[in-house]
């Protein structure tokens, strides 16, 4: 008989921002399969995701990885569903509209490594600012690079765990860094950008540090820190069309409120048109330009427009469901 520690993972009520949460199931005789993690409850009173009077929600899992950290461990991804079974109000995945998994999203996740001693991000002296931004973005060596072996560590754990990790490098600002994921299926996406989230997250406890997801944690002159959307679907894939390409990026045009309500809070500090952003007043595209709103990569051109798309307003504390989710509905609104 084996016992195994499956760590439910789910995201709380809080406003504007959801948290992560998780807590340990230990069961016997586990076949690792998702089919074979029951539902499981949790005290919603807690999480502002219920009261105290009916305080039970339930946690659907929906994803299932191996934990690279525990010894017959499982990292158990979940949607939060009422007492009754249906999704609860917090639960953005559930309303992704990508049943087939057409569309494919490469999440660009940035963040600040702070050091809780100081409250700074590493390379910070107390009191006081590093060398300006230029020497820092994929840089090699003491002097501008902090916090590699973190970084690396955290890499490993992401590919041991089976998530599609795609790479990592240094920021343009000290201690700030970015990893890339890719999925196909905006649900997966998003499961996946989560459960690298909580490995990251975790991690910090062995440092002493912690992961600052705030657009804009260091004000004045430095980068702030986004969650890049790279998102595709067949039409886009396959197309091979400038006009068919140009009418995608209009259907985001009218709905532009819509989108930067669901990209993050306290995203007007970060998008402000300096720092490589778009203003969070106007909305733009183009090719190759990373002050617009969408980008349209050089390398879809050179393809025959057959490519991709980057939205690059999203911010680093975005939830990846309700980004792909409306990038979803929006490109599906395109008259094309």
């Amino acid at each position: 008989m084996s016992r195994s520690k499956l760590e439910y993972i789910w995201l709380d009520g809080y406003e504007p921002t959801q948290n992560m949460r998780s807590k340990t199931k230990v069961v016997e005789d586990f076949s690792g399969k998702l089919e074979d993690c029951p539902v499981w409850s949790f005290d919603g009173s807690s999480t502002k995701q219920a009261s105290g009077g009916a305080s039970d929600c339930l946690l659907k899992p929906v994803a299932i990885y191996p934990d690279p950290q525990r010894e017959n461990g499982y990292l158990v991804m979940t949607e939060v569903l009422s007492a009754d079974g249906t999704p609860h109000p917090s639960n953005h995945r559930a309303n992704i509209d990508d049943n087939d998994n057409d569309f494919w999203f490469g999440f660009e996740q940035e963040y600040f490594i702070m050091d809780t001693a100081t409250q700074l991000p590493l390379g910070f002296p107390i009191g006081g600012y590093p060398g300006p931004q230029g020497m820092y973005y994929c840089s090699v060596g003491g002097r501008n690079t902090h916090g590699r072996d973190f970084v690396e560590e955290h890499a490993d754990l992401c590919i041991a765990a089976g998530l599609n990790f795609e790479g990592i490098n240094q920021e343009v600002a000290s201690g700030q860094w970015e990893f890339q994921l890719f999925a196909k299926g905006a649900k997966k996406a998003g499961d996946e950008i989560w459960v690298a989230r909580y490995l990251l997250d975790r991690l910090t406890e062995q440092y002493g540090w912690y992961i600052e997801y705030h657009p804009k944690p260091v004000k004045g002159d430095w980068n702030g820190s986004g969650m890049h959307a790279n998102f595709s679907n067949t039409t886009l894939r396959t197309c091979g069309s400038e006009e068919t390409y140009n009418k995608i990026c209009e259907a985001f045009r009218p709905v532009t409120a819509e989108h930067i309500a669901v990209y993050g809070a306290y995203n007007d500090q970060r998008l402000t048109g300096l720092h490589e952003t778009a203003s969070i007043h106007d909305f733009s595209y183009g090719v190759s330009d990373r002050g617009a709103s969408i980008r349209i990569p050089i390398i879809t051109v050179e393809q025959g427009w057959k490519g991709w798309l980057e939205d690059r307003r999203p911010a680093s504390n975005a939830d990846p469901y309700k980004v792909a989710g409306r990038i979803v509905t929006t490109v599906k609104s395109a008259k094309i």
